[in-house]
């Protein structure tokens, strides 16, 4: 991958980074956003997103294979904008956020997809059931920040069948099939200069 190799010599520059090895980046909970969509009766695409998204994200510019993700996601910070709505999706007929409370994913393998792709392939839990995704990944950009900092950009999608997590209630007139989309920001974790850190405790 052309880009991802002229882009890693440059952050490995920025870095100070002495060898190529994953880096971590912690993701920016601004600029970071999970969303679903789904066909309600055929008539309409209602969407939702979760305002909370935390995740450990080792990023691995040289070699992106070697990269990993863990991401977590609280469900009551689930919005659609109907406040009713938003209850009824907590509610058990759907999430079930007081029994379930989170929906995780742990990436398991990482492979390289044209220049700007990636397919990371993982364990994605719901409503407590634990099943295998795959969420097609965008590299959008690597690089200085404005606001300071090296970040890293992607854009992901995939498609779940909610009936595959126990998540059956109305299947199939509300869709099985739901569509996820993310996309985030990531910034390289750097140690602090050393005329930063707090003194040494006598």
């Amino acid at each position: 991958m052309k880009h991802l190799s002229i882009l890693a010599a440059a952050l490995l520059t920025m870095a100070g980074a002495a060898s190529a090895k994953p880096a971590h980046f912690n993701l920016d909970p601004n600029h970071t956003q999970v969303a679903i969509s789904w066909t309600h009766f055929g008539f309409s695409h209602p969407a939702a997103r979760f305002d909370s998204v935390t995740g450990d994200f080792n990023f691995d510019v040289v070699d992106p294979t070697h990269s990993s993700i863990v991401v977590t996601i609280p469900i009551a910070s689930l919005d659609t904008g109907v406040p009713a709505l938003d209850k009824h999706l907590k509610s058990p007929d759907f999430f079930d956020a007081g029994r379930f409370p989170t929906a995780t994913f742990k990436s398991t393998s990482v492979q390289r997809v044209g220049e700007h792709g990636l397919k990371v392939s993982g364990d994605l839990t719901i409503h407590g059931v634990t099943k295998p995704a795959v969420l097609d990944v965008t590299v959008n950009k690597i690089g200085d920040h404005p606001m300071g900092g090296v970040a890293a950009g992607f854009d992901a999608k995939t498609v779940v069948r909610r009936s595959d997590f126990g998540i059956t209630k109305y299947v199939p007139n509300v869709s099985d099939d739901i569509a996820i989309t993310i996309t985030t920001e990531a910034k390289l974790d750097q140690p602090a200069p050393a005329d930063q850190k707090p003194a040494d405790k006598k």
